[in-house]
């Protein structure tokens, strides 16, 4: 088993994904997901994101705060639920900037119609399939189809529920 913290494990598994889906809600009460570049992952799990201050995530955000966001990639798995907020803080943007994110924003952090979306969670969830806990799965699976009882992931180290707040 781990000797990390099911808080930091979380934030190591966040870290290592580009993109996620971030879902917040419309004004008619739809939940909405698309996907987004990562820009940056705080030490608090707290999520960073380039976006048009013009798009419908930054409107559905001033009307709706609370998000989620999902990752996903083979065998991890990833979510979160949290506030969101919309900044446009130039120091920020210019410390947060990657030349990958040029395709959508051409005129680089200085563009006035841009804006960093963050999402500070306030619980996360995994599921770690990665690695020798793909192997543990693997067998507690066959274990669990050849005794007919229900299969026991690993707390801690296979899945873990984070209150972050």
């Amino acid at each position: 088993m781990s000797n990390l913290s099911p808080a930091r494990k979380l934030h190591d598994l966040l870290a290592k994904f580009d993109t996620a889906m971030l879902i917040s809600r419309t004004p008619e009460g739809q939940l909405r997901g698309r996907p987004m570049a990562v820009a940056h992952v705080d030490e608090d799990c707290q999520i960073w994101f380039f976006s048009s201050i013009e798009s419908g995530k930054v409107h559905e955000i001033e009307c709706d705060s609370h998000v989620s966001v999902v990752c996903q990639r083979h065998d991890l798995f990833l979510s979160l639920s949290g506030q969101a907020g919309v900044s446009r803080e130039r120091a920020k943007m210019v410390e947060l900037w990657k030349e990958s994110f040029k395709p959508w924003f051409p005129r680089g952090p200085e563009d006035d119609g841009i804006a960093l979306v963050s999402v500070k969670p306030s619980e996360g969830e995994y599921w770690d399939g990665e690695g020798f806990n793909k192997i543990k799965y693997l067998f507690q699976t066959a274990h669990a189809f050849a005794t007919g009882s229900p299969i026991r992931i690993e707390e801690g180290e296979q899945h873990a529920k984070v209150h972050l707040s």
